[in-house]
């Protein structure tokens, strides 16, 4: 039987506490608005992805995360996991109280929480496409959705370094200086990818593959992403000199990355990436390290219903 009220999963640990710490001001909120929801936590990672099929297989069709991009993806992953019913029929929204906070940004979702309870009450929806990954882990095949971009190479590295981190300094300078601190310990890896009947190989720098425009934390990585056009958006960055990412790290924040000689920009709705030395590269898909090569990419269209403003 549906249930018309939302199903709110919560990560009370997303934003350094910063969610747990303002549940009770968020719940008294949605009172007053008269929202009804049922509310769950998450105790550990991976959690919400159960917890989102649970909620659909009790008849919900209304589901809210609040936490942060890694609580965005596992939601949508379990959203889009489940067979009960087609993802389509399910609306869905995040209020982001995390650290990257970026899957919100292309779509203009506020992090106030009056805003965003004011979104939510007028109910306007939209469809935004899905990727999807095949990829290795602990050398088992492994399959993962995600809504806003994956990225492989120096950005998988990056993750994976600060992935037990906690972020000391506001969420754009984190990732800037997580991005700038292990810089000169990366090893450029030569690699093989696969698009739209052509091969590229050389060694390449980063390798972002986006339905969304932002990552890192504000940084427009994938500036020609559209979210419901039916095609995955790549940049794709060659071999550059360390000293060149420090001078043209601006160009992250500003959509101007394209514009360099070494980057090229694709759109297709297939994508493979292999590496061509003794080490896997790496990959994370919406800031969260999930695995390594090979990696194939391919698009779900228009399957996750969404509020938006």
């Amino acid at each position: 039987m549906q249930n018309n009220k939302w199903y709110i999963i919560a990560n009370p640990t997303a934003g350094k506490g910063r969610v747990n710490r303002k549940l009770p001001s968020i719940e008294k909120l949605l009172h007053s608005n008269g929202i009804k929801y049922e509310l769950v936590l998450t105790r550990k990672k991976g959690d919400c992805i159960d917890l989102a099929k649970k909620g659909i297989q009790k008849g919900f069709r209304y589901l809210l995360a609040i936490g942060g991009d890694g609580t965005n993806n596992e939601v949508i992953n379990g959203i889009m996991q489940q067979t009960i019913v087609p993802s389509q029929n399910i609306t869905y929204s995040i209020l982001s109280i995390g650290t990257g906070n970026d899957w919100i940004k292309t779509h203009g979702i506020p992090q106030n929480v009056e805003k965003f309870v004011s979104i939510i009450k007028r109910g306007n929806t939209t469809f935004q496409d899905v990727g999807v990954v095949t990829f290795l882990k602990n050398n088992n095949p492994q399959k993962r959705f995600f809504a806003n971009v994956a990225g492989m190479a120096y950005d998988a590295f990056v993750v994976k370094k600060t992935e037990n981190q906690s972020a000391l300094f506001s969420n754009k300078l984190f990732y800037l200086i997580s991005l700038l601190r292990y810089l000169f310990q990366y090893k450029l890896q030569r690699a093989k990818i696969q698009l739209n009947g052509i091969e590229l190989t050389d060694y390449f720098y980063t390798i972002n593959i986006g339905i969304c425009r932002f990552a890192g934390g504000g940084m427009e990585i994938i500036p020609h992403a559209v979210p419901n056009d039916g095609q995955l958006a790549i940049t794709i960055a060659g071999r550059f000199s360390k000293w060149s990412v420090l001078l043209n790290t601006y160009r992250f924040y500003n959509g101007t990355i394209a514009e360099l000689s070494k980057i090229t920009t694709h759109f297709s709705t297939n994508v493979k990436v292999n590496s061509l030395e003794k080490y896997p590269i790496l990959l994370e898909v919406d800031g969260e390290f999930i695995g390594s090569t090979p990696v194939e990419f391919g698009i779900v269209s228009k399957a996750l219903k969404i509020v938006i403003p």
